[in-house]
């Protein structure tokens, strides 16, 4: 067995591990299921550590409605496969209800606007755990993260409020209106989300591989033609081929220039980018080092 491969069953065994933990401690567990690859990867690892039995927690989306429409319908379809509950909360909703303001100007993502979203539909479904993808890796704020990561009772994290971790004892206990954030693949890379992928057969939607889409270019990142962003007179579109690294809002998700069209293709180039995938293609996440940490401690994920 090769060291990659010996890797990969260890990951997915403390992933496995700490799914079945959260089953039996919590008592209203659900997945945070935007349809990107690690959150199909998390539905994947939740199959496996559950078998024979079906998954007995729903898939919670937070729609912004800014999403690619690749996205929202494998989100569907991998939903009624697996037979789920599918809950899905509408970021226009709490716009339309006065709970979160229409974020304006160049940049107009509706990333910070999902916090309000998320934390009535916790309120609303009585989640105790929220399953989630993150990997420390992907920035600064992910790596202060505990497998077990603890939020109070209005939703915030603070990283000074986490409990230490011992080996693999994970402590669940927490007062009523707290929960926890579970995140399986804390310890995963990029390059070992594609492996798995590879080695299990998980199916993604069709825009993380190469293929040809109208984009124009701003603050050196390449974005989708969609009607959620204006472009100035001299963004002109252009066709190219492109995929897709992470799975975000069409008004803040950037696109890279590629022409790997299978998943060994796109692990090659992975392995050969110095460039975090955040880094790459999240304007939201580009704007301050610490954007993701201030997202955090007001409650988003």
């Amino acid at each position: 067995m090769s060291a990659e491969l010996a890797r990969l069953d260890v990951l997915e065994s403390e992933a496995v591990h700490l799914i079945r933990e959260v089953v039996a401690e919590f008592d209203r567990p659900a997945l945070l299921f935007s349809g990107g690859k690690d959150s199909a990867v998390l539905l994947k690892l939740a199959e496996k550590a559950l078998a024979p039995a079906a998954i007995p927690f729903p898939v919670l989306h937070i729609d912004t409605g800014h999403n690619f429409e690749e996205v929202l319908d494998f989100r569907d379809r991998r939903a009624a496969e697996l037979g789920v509950r599918l809950v899905v909360a509408s970021v226009q909703d709490s716009i339309d209800a006065g709970r979160v303001t229409e974020p304006e100007g160049k940049w107009t993502s509706r990333n910070r606007a999902q916090t309000v979203t998320l934390l009535d539909a916790i309120s609303e479904h009585r989640f105790d755990a929220l399953f989630g993808g993150a990997r420390r890796d992907e920035e600064r704020a992910r790596a202060k993260e505990r497998m077990l990561s603890f939020r109070d009772a209005f939703g915030q994290w603070d990283p000074r409020n986490q409990r230490p971790e011992l080996w693999n004892l994970y402590n669940g206990m927490i007062h009523p209106g707290e929960n926890v954030r579970a995140f399986p693949l804390s310890n995963w890379t990029e390059r070992d989300v594609w492996t798995y992928i590879e080695r299990e057969g998980v199916e993604l939607p069709s825009l993380y591989f190469a293929h040809n889409r109208k984009v124009f270019e701003r603050d050196g990142m390449l974005l989708a033609d969609n009607p959620f962003l204006p472009r100035d007179p001299e963004e002109s579109l252009v066709e190219r081929s492109v995929r897709f690294r992470t799975v975000g809002d069409m008004t803040c998700t950037g696109a890279v220039p590629s022409t790997a069209a299978t998943v060994p293709e796109v692990i090659a180039e992975i392995a050969a980018t110095k460039v975090s995938e955040r880094g790459q293609t999240r304007a939201d996440d580009r704007a301050s080092a610490a954007a993701m940490e201030d997202r955090k401690r007001e409650g988003y994920f």
